[in-house]
């Protein structure tokens, strides 16, 4: 009996030191909030004061010093992140993750990010302040590399810490460009539509892009100034988030209810853990923004401060096409051009991959760009295709453009500064203090000869096909305080260019018409209203679709049940609530529809079309079709179906799989039974316990595809819908009491697993709620957490 208890003794003392033990390594691992640290490089020591949501307050003497602390606090909070997301562009995930991400690697290696950066990169003014700046922030995150605690996460997977330099910042533009482009999947598509199946399904595809649609009208007034498949695959695969499209408006001072302007914003990004923006405040004697940025961006994309604020959402113009070149019969490393055969331009690739030999691979180049051809998967093609990137053909401006932005002093130089963007095309949102609104479609547009279409594929031999002139900034859609009193942008389509409207791949008008309907009714908005605002899931169009399948199903032989069910959707009100019905059977006959009407025709294609812009537009146009060839089932030999065979079969598969899921009470079919929310670490995606540890959620949520609480997921066959995106910040700045504006982050500020604030917004983000966002100096001084960082004289 005594060994017994002898032993329970000692194994509990092991038990106890162990914990113990764990305790104090997780300790360690825990951002520095208090106290103080000395760096190199600063003049004047730093006081930063950290809220209690996590955000550094950086007060420093000058903006060199405060960039470097900047750069420390980024680093301690998301060196993780910014490991990640330098990777990508480089096609060195594989190096930490295995051959599991080698196509990953060889598709981003073989873009030319890195090439067009290094050419950026040697004709950068090494004396301009936005450089000198960008040097301090990334000698910031270096001395944390050097001196800081290592991140869980590099130890978990073996990772030696480098330090990071410019082209690393570069790439991280370049990644960021990319994953807002559309074509790399929808001209591949429209490509084998049209030449495969012919013109007529080409046309009835394409021809939505004039029906439909809520445009931004452009509208230039006086400025108050005053003194002062595969690759779907490889975008899933990514272990951070992939950029997606976004809302924001801007109320003029006679819209809302003091007097002032309302700036909101809230950028739709994929989620993932850590969240997409690491938020800080910075204040020198002479210069003060309250900043969102991306990991290894020294500027904020999304800012204010007391004199002005601005966003963004992405403007889907099509800034990448495809062109067939001709290889030379005699030599495939020649294509034909205008003036004869060219050689293509050979670079030698390799890529690291963990526990296997590197692989090495060649990427043919031609003056329209990288021959794509064995570098992206769903390019099935003996011609040579070329793709052909505005981003990276382009001088690229992108650091000067977000200092800038920051440093503005009125709207005519933030102006000036948009003006640089080149890609990705963005729309960028303005508001300040003195009354000025302005939306800018900021990108560098162009013109192809007439009548000639980028969705498909643009030969490359002749020179006939390629872009005939860059437009100037003054033509691109833009709206400075307009008559209407607000500007708002939701990815829709822009005002014309030259008579036409610019091609793009803009999102339906879903959400742009649900935000014009909100902002029409009344003129005395308050901060609390946009808020509200932001979370508001009533689709603009949803109800009516329903309606329109309604009235071409055949009720003829419908159980009760059946017509109850049709009941409750002819009903719905096109709100995604928790309890909505309505909700969960428009879904899933929406899905049923769209295999039911395009996947004989597209077979393994269909993948692409899912889910894609391309099927959100065509949809309200197709259901009214009452003639269309895509009704016909190919596969049915000698039947031709029409719109309500294919409309009644498609509802008839949706309810009996709903009742099969959810059981035979319709009541039942709540929406919040098949919705969730779960914010994925690059490590919690292994699952398991890894998943408990990294990953933020599940959790209930509201919303649905293109409402403004924008709650993206995949339709398909399981009927479950996992979210991947939506708002990745909501932001509400009121110039009437701006010390007091409003943010939220769909986790926390840290992404390191053990801080306090790791998740801490979470399950405010879910029900709809804000954190102040401080800039009054007697609120941040209130702060328990002072770090201060001492200047170390070397």
């Amino acid at each position: 009996m005594k060994i017994i208890k002898k032993t329970l003794i000692f194994l509990l003392l092991i038990a106890v030191l162990i914990f113990v033990a764990g305790w104090f390594y997780a300790k360690t691992l825990q951002p520095v909030y208090a106290g103080e640290i000395e760096i190199k490089n600063i003049s004047e020591d730093v006081t930063i004061h950290f809220d209690d949501i996590g955000v550094p307050h950086i007060n420093a003497k000058n903006q060199k010093d405060a960039y470097v602390a900047l750069g420390y606090v980024h680093a301690q909070d998301r060196l993780w992140q910014m490991e990640l997301i330098r990777r990508i562009a480089a096609g060195r995930l594989s190096e930490i993750f295995g051959k599991e991400l080698l196509k990953t690697d060889v598709f981003f290696a073989g873009l030319g990010i890195e090439e067009a950066a290094a050419e950026t990169i040697a004709t950068l003014d090494k004396n301009s302040e936005a450089y000198v700046l960008t040097q301090s922030y990334l000698n910031g995150i270096n001395q944390y590399i050097n001196e800081g605690k290592t991140p869980l996460e590099f130890t978990l997977l073996g990772i030696e810490k480098e330090n990071y330099t410019i082209k690393d910042v570069y790439n991280v533009f370049g990644y960021m460009a990319f994953s807002f482009a559309v074509a790399h999947k929808t001209d591949p598509l429209l490509t084998e539509i049209k030449e495969k199946l012919g013109t007529t399904y080409f046309n009835e595809l394409v021809q939505v892009n004039t029906e439909n649609l809520t445009i931004n009208k452009t509208e230039v007034s006086e400025i108050k100034e005053n003194m002062s498949v595969a690759v779907n695959k490889i975008m899933s695969s990514l272990p951070v988030a992939t950029f997606i499209g976004s809302n924001s408006w801007v109320l003029g001072p006679e819209k809302t209810k003091n007097g002032k302007v309302i700036f909101a914003n809230d950028p739709h990004i994929g989620y993932s853990q850590p969240s997409v923006w690491y938020q800080n405040h910075i204040k020198t004697p002479n210069f003060e923004v309250y900043g969102f940025n991306i990991a290894l961006m020294p500027f904020p994309l999304l800012g204010h401060n007391k004199q002005y604020a601005y966003g963004l959402t992405m403007l889907a113009n099509d800034d990448l096409n495809f062109y067939v070149e001709e290889n030379s019969p005699n030599n495939k490393n020649e294509y034909l051009t205008a003036e004869g055969y060219k050689n293509y331009k050979i670079i030698d690739k390799t890529i690291s991959v963990k526990n296997e030999k590197d692989t090495t691979f060649q990427v043919k180049v031609s003056r329209h760009g990288p021959i794509m051809n064995g570098i992206i998967s769903h390019l099935e093609d003996d011609r040579p295709i070329a793709m052909n990137w505005i981003y990276t053909q382009l001088k690229n401006e992108q650091l000067d453009v977000s200092y800038e932005m920051s440093h503005a002093k009125s709207l005519v130089t933030f102006k000036n500064a948009v003006s640089k963007i080149h890609a990705p095309g963005l729309n960028v949102m303005y508001g300040d203090a003195i009354g000025n609104i302005a939306w800018f479609a900021s990108a560098k547009l162009y013109q192809l000869r007439d009548s000639l279409s980028s969705k498909t594929y643009l030969n490359g031999a002749s020179g006939k096909d390629d872009i005939v002139e860059f437009l100037p900034f003054s033509e691109n859609p833009q709206a400075i305080n307009p008559i209407t009193n607000y500007v708002y942008s939701a990815n829709n389509q822009p005002d014309s260019v030259r008579g036409k409207l610019y091609s793009g791949y803009y999102q339906p008008q879903d959400r742009a018409k649900r935000i014009t309907e909100l902002l029409q009714v009344k003129n005395d908005f308050t901060k609390n209203d946009v808020a509200d605002m932001l979370y508001d899931v009533k689709s603009s169009t949803a109800s009516k679709i329903a309606n329109d399948f309604i009235k071409n199903i055949n009720q003829s032989n419908l159980s009760a049940s059946e017509k109850k069910a049709i009941s409750i959707l002819g009903n719905w009100d096109g709100n995604y609530l928790k309890n909505s019905v309505g909700a969960t059977i428009y879904n899933r006959f929406l899905y049923e529809f769209l295999v039911a009407t395009y996947k004989d025709e597209l077979g393994n294609s269909f993948n692409l079309f899912m889910n894609s812009q391309l099927q959100d537009q065509v949809l309200p146009l197709q259901i009214n079709k009452a003639q269309s060839v895509w009704w016909d089932n190919i596969k049915t030999k000698d039947v031709v179906e029409n719109r309500q065979e294919i409309i009644t079969s498609s509802y008839k598969k949706a309810f009996s799989f709903l009742e099969n899921q959810l059981g035979t009470n319709v009541e039942d079919w709540y929406w919040n039974r098949v919705i969730s929310v779960e914010h994925e670490h690059a490590i919690g995606k292994a699952g398991g316990i890894l998943r408990k540890f990294f990953n933020v959620g599940p959790f209930e949520t509201i919303g649905g595809n293109e409402v403004i609480n924008n709650q993206i997921f995949n339709l398909d066959s399981t009927g479950v819908y996992k979210i991947t995106a939506g708002p990745s910040t909501r932001r509400v700045i009121d110039f009437s009491d701006v010390e007091n504006s409003l943010s939220i982050l769909p986790t926390g500020q840290s992404g390191r697993v053990f801080s306090e604030h790791y998740k801490d917004q979470a399950e405010k983000y879910v029900k709809g709620e804000f954190v102040k966002m401080y800039l009054n100096d007697s609120d941040i001084q209130k702060s328990e957490n002072i770090l201060v960082l001492k200047s170390k004289k070397e």
